[in-house]
């Protein structure tokens, strides 16, 4: 599949930038004369897959969330392949792996001095152009008539970098454009332009395809009063307390969204897809993370639990074992949809059981935040195949860290390092790293 020139451009509202043979779990995929559903796109921002009511955590209220968890095919054995924003949303768009997509980390090396927006900017430069290249959902949706719409979180310059038809971000970095501008907006501020994208889209009569990447929970935690003040009861950190309220802010946004698409109507012709782009642990004493989190290679930093829901199309369903990645977002999509998948896709469709079956393990990477070559910012390498996960340090950015094994089935929060233990183990899945990057 070719990229092509996006649409042009629409101001919906004053927000909107003016820059881009298997059995199923689902009866739809068999029937493509049916209406395209709707496909929506539902990001977290800076979330530990412990941090929801249906996760089991005690504190954190979510039940927006919650509901549409049990009503969703919800994989809470799943991960993104790598703890850091930017690489995260690239991985979730185009289906691929950082080193295959080449967003490694969240900005290209460049120099932090006096004019640090202008050297950030044409240091990236290279790195858009690049991006541009890649065919993303957007693109694939286009021979099914979708119109695409971008608001939230976005890097990597002007929306219609993504494929995007219409979109909340401009990404001139003279006007602020770094990972998202205006579309920091969305969820914050209400859903207003989702709200128009969506009723575009019913006046053209076209299906859709929405990204909802709101600033949420990430930083700065700044919640609503009354959730803060509910969460002060619970704690006596104010920073947890206002990480939590945060949690439950974005979860009211989910509501929201799901009620705005079901008071036009759409529901049961929607497909939904959540997803948390990284990690986060809320350190307790200041505004910050703990380190085995967001930008780590444990499982607070790429743990996310993943679900699909298509009403009365794919059969709800609780499952806690099967091992599943943001990878298979894009291909699972396009199985819907009856669109030929990609060779140089790795992920599998969720709803063919065979596939997922078949397939043994995945894998993670974890670069610099500020990244060159592939060769000079790698910091770990994972492979994740049950029950084991290993964790393998770079030789030269992480001189003196030893390879580490966990027992991921029995040590969810990695521990017991198992590694010397199990020395065949260790070089059989350094092996398959070893596969991997040389692909």
């Amino acid at each position: 599949m070719i990229k092509k020139i996006s649409l042009g451009i629409l101001a919906v509202s004053i927000l909107v930038s003016c820059g881009k043979g298997t059995k199923k779990e689902t009866e739809s995929v068999s029937n493509k004369k049916q209406t395209p559903p709707n496909i929506v796109f539902i990001l977290s921002d800076d979330q530990s897959w412990t941090d929801y009511s249906f996760m089991g955590d005690e504190n954190i209220e979510t039940p927006r969330i919650d509901k549409f968890a049990s009503e969703s095919l919800t994989f809470t054995q799943s991960y993104v392949p790598t703890p850091l924003c930017s690489p995260s949303l690239a991985t979730i768009i185009t289906g691929l792996y950082p080193k295959d997509h080449g967003i490694l980390g969240n900005d290209k090396v460049y120099d932090r001095g006096n004019i640090r927006g202008k050297a950030r900017a044409e240091a990236y430069k290279p790195v858009i152009s690049a991006f541009e290249k890649q065919t993303t959902l957007p693109d694939m949706l286009k021979e099914k008539g979708y119109l695409s719409f971008q608001t939230g979180k976005w890097w990597h310059g002007n929306h219609k970098i993504g494929g995007f038809d219409y979109g909340m971000t401009h990404g001139d970095p003279t006007r602020g454009g770094r990972h998202g501008d205006y579309g920091l907006e969305i969820g914050r501020k209400g859903l207003d332009t989702i709200n128009s994208y969506v009723d575009l889209a019913l006046k053209e009569k076209k299906p859709f395809f929405l990204w909802y990447a709101p600033f949420l929970p990430h930083r700065p935690h700044n919640p609503p009063q009354h959730l803060f003040e509910k969460y002060k009861k619970k704690t006596d950190s104010e920073h947890l307390a206002k990480y939590w309220a945060m949690c439950e802010w974005f979860d009211e946004t989910c509501g929201q969204l799901f009620d705005l698409i079901e008071n036009k109507g759409l529901t049961e012709n929607t497909l939904f897809v959540y997803v948390c782009d990284n990690g986060w642990a809320q350190n307790p004493d200041k505004s910050g993370y703990l380190k085995h989190s967001k930008r780590a290679p444990y499982n607070m930093g790429i743990r996310t639990p993943i679900m699909y829901k298509w009403k009365g199309k794919i059969t709800p369903k609780m499952d806690d074992k099967t091992i599943t990645s943001s990878i298979d977002m894009v291909p699972t999509v396009l199985d819907v949809l009856g669109i030929e998948k990609p060779e140089n896709l790795p992920g599998v469709s969720v709803l063919d059981e065979k596939a997922l079956a078949e397939r043994k393990g995945i894998f993670g990477e974890v670069y610099a935040h500020d990244f060159d070559t592939i060769e000079n910012s790698m910091f770990y390498n994972m492979a994740i195949f049950p029950p084991y996960k290993i964790i393998v340090p770079d030789s030269v950015r992480k001189k003196g860290e030893v390879v580490q094994l966990f027992n991921i089935e029995e040590d969810p929060f990695e521990k017991n390092n198992l590694a010397d233990q199990n020395p065949e183990v260790v070089e059989r899945l350094k092996n398959r790293i070893k596969e991997f990057r040389s692909k």
